[in-house]
């Protein structure tokens, strides 16, 4: 039997993905947990064969998680889901430790294949991220601005070259707007662009948004 757990903030989600992964008879969802604390804490006193894990959670999100779970359960395949695209978040997700990147636009059959590929032992790569992978290693030494971000400073400057005004980024992320304002001076010194309409130009430009 392979056991599952679910984290995500949405209830409905953990339950339609609970349906989807239960009409295989050798899949168990044992643990459904709205955000990483519960997971974290649900991990202590219990086991699981994998995890699959929403980006964007409160309190602690699937970045955040990963990299705990990397620290506290090295050996636990963890799949991430997200909304957003492949391209704004698969790379730096594999290289923080992901199993795999799903989009939840994908098919049930997708789900079930990326469960079974890492309980395997093996990495889950669809097409679209390969393609992304091998962009990655084909690149020249010099990195772009953006990838010395931290995983929280590439995610506030997403939200930012969005649209998204600063109240708005703190209350999704829930922290202060003065936090928000600290990782926004950081990302324009380390970017060295000027304002918010300059990371909006550059996250165009460079595909990220």
């Amino acid at each position: 039997m392979i056991r599952i757990l679910i984290a995500d903030d949405h209830s409905i989600w953990r339950q339609g993905l609970t349906l989807i992964l239960e009409k295989s008879p050798e899949i168990k969802v044992v643990a459904s947990c709205a955000n990483g604390i519960e997971t974290l804490s649900w991990l202590r006193n219990n086991q699981c064969d994998a995890a699959l894990v929403d980006l964007a959670m409160p309190v602690m999100n699937g970045i955040e998680l990963l990299k705990r779970l990397r620290e506290e359960h090295p050996k636990l395949p963890v799949l991430i889901l997200s909304n957003y695209p492949a391209d704004q978040y698969a790379v730096r997700l594999f290289k923080s430790g992901a199993a795999g990147y799903l989009n939840k636009e994908c098919a049930p059959l997708d789900v079930l294949s990326a469960v079974r590929c890492v309980i395997g032992g093996k990495r889950y790569i669809s097409p679209a991220v390969a393609e992304l992978l091998a962009d990655e290693v084909s690149l020249p030494d010099e990195k772009l601005p953006h990838k010395n971000l931290s995983d929280r400073e590439y995610q506030v400057f997403l939200l930012i070259a969005s649209g998204k005004h600063l109240t708005e980024i703190a209350d999704t992320l829930k922290l202060s707007v003065k936090t928000i304002g600290t990782y926004r001076s950081r990302i324009l010194e380390k970017t060295q662009l000027l304002n918010n309409a300059d990371m909006m130009r550059y996250a165009i430009e460079n595909h990220l948004i």
